[in-house]
């Protein structure tokens, strides 16, 4: 058992765990901060694969910019703060039983799964992993990456227009 497992399994650990909290907790903040677990989990998968630009990338845009987003959106809303819970816990028993024997089945797959041997030349290539997305950003896809930032200007002047809009109707 070396270090890189152990990390994989913590961080796949983390990943499933806020994703799984994500989804039963009741409270819209409590959903935001598991879901910034599981971002920074998945960015530490992307590092343990030698893609450390992504793995930033990830902590940078998911983790940080989407959740603030998401606080932002928390606040400018009007929602209860009280915790509700479902009530069905034959429900909550079920889904805890099913998603038990999908790890089971996914565990015993994994396992019994024939696994090639990774190649050499992750190494040498992971050094030059900006400087090889940067190339393909600015050569190949260019008119998507510019595009793309075109729509998240409108999406930014759209929502300071729908915030305004909610602020002086008040």
């Amino acid at each position: 058992m070396s270090g890189e497992f152990i990390a994989f399994f913590i961080l796949s650990l983390l990943t499933i765990g806020g994703a799984v909290f994500m989804i039963s907790f009741t409270r819209v903040v409590h959903m935001v901060i598991s879901l910034g677990i599981t971002f920074i989990s998945i960015a530490g998968h992307f590092v343990l694969l030698g893609a450390e630009f992504v793995g930033v990338s990830q902590i940078l845009v998911y983790s940080g910019a989407i959740s603030i987003l998401m606080l932002f959106g928390i606040m400018l809303t009007k929602h209860d703060a009280n915790d509700e819970g479902t009530g069905n816990t034959w429900k909550n028993r079920f889904v805890l039983v099913f998603v038990a024997a999908l790890f089971g089945l996914l565990f015993w797959g994994i396992q019994n799964a024939p696994w090639q041997a990774p190649a050499q030349q992750a190494a040498e290539q992971s050094m030059n992993n900006a400087k090889e997305i940067g190339i393909e950003v600015f050569t190949k896809y260019v008119i998507p990456f510019e595009l793309l930032s075109v729509l998240l200007l409108v999406c930014l002047v759209g929502a300071i227009i729908m915030a305004k809009k909610e602020g002086d109707q008040q």
